[in-house]
């Protein structure tokens, strides 16, 4: 705890002020959620009132919708599993329990369900493209469902 007394509107611009920052060596445009405000869902109850679980959660939300953006009209978000032999995970779902508990729901490469349960300390997430199963129907863009889920919470 430090000295420092802030009047509420100060208060309030810190906590909406950018936590992260991204460089890259490239000269190609690649933004990500480090480079933009943080969404009126997640800026609303400050940083410091979060669990890691949560706060892993709405940023977690945050890259798989950059991530998203980027994608083909024939491709879906995935997850690389490392050290689990379980492969890849297309994503159908994503939540967090209190307080350092993210989960993955989705399913495999063969269609079966799949969870992944980690540990906030132990999070890694390696998102990647991949076709969609079905090739008539439209890319399915869950970031953006999970955005629209922040807001309704």
């Amino acid at each position: 705890m430090d000295d420092k007394i802030e009047t509420t509107a100060e208060h309030a611009e810190a906590s909406a002020l950018r936590l992260g920052r991204a460089v890259h060596t490239d000269d190609a445009p690649c933004s990500g959620p480090e480079d933009a405000p943080l969404p009126d869902a997640i800026a609303k109850k400050p940083v410091e009132q979060k669990s890691p679980a949560e706060w892993a959660y709405e940023r977690l939300i945050l890259y798989i919708k950059n991530f998203e953006e980027s994608l083909e009209g024939e491709q879906e978000v995935a997850m690389g599993l490392t050290d689990t032999g379980a492969g890849v995970l297309r994503i159908e779902g994503l939540g967090y329990f209190d307080p350092d508990i993210v989960t993955f729901y989705g399913t495999d490469g063969t269609g079966a369900r799949i969870q992944l349960v980690q540990h906030v300390t132990q999070l890694n997430v390696v998102l990647r493209a991949m076709a969609k199963p079905d090739e008539a129907a439209p890319a399915r863009r869950i970031g953006f469902d999970l955005a629209r889920g922040l807001a309704e919470d």
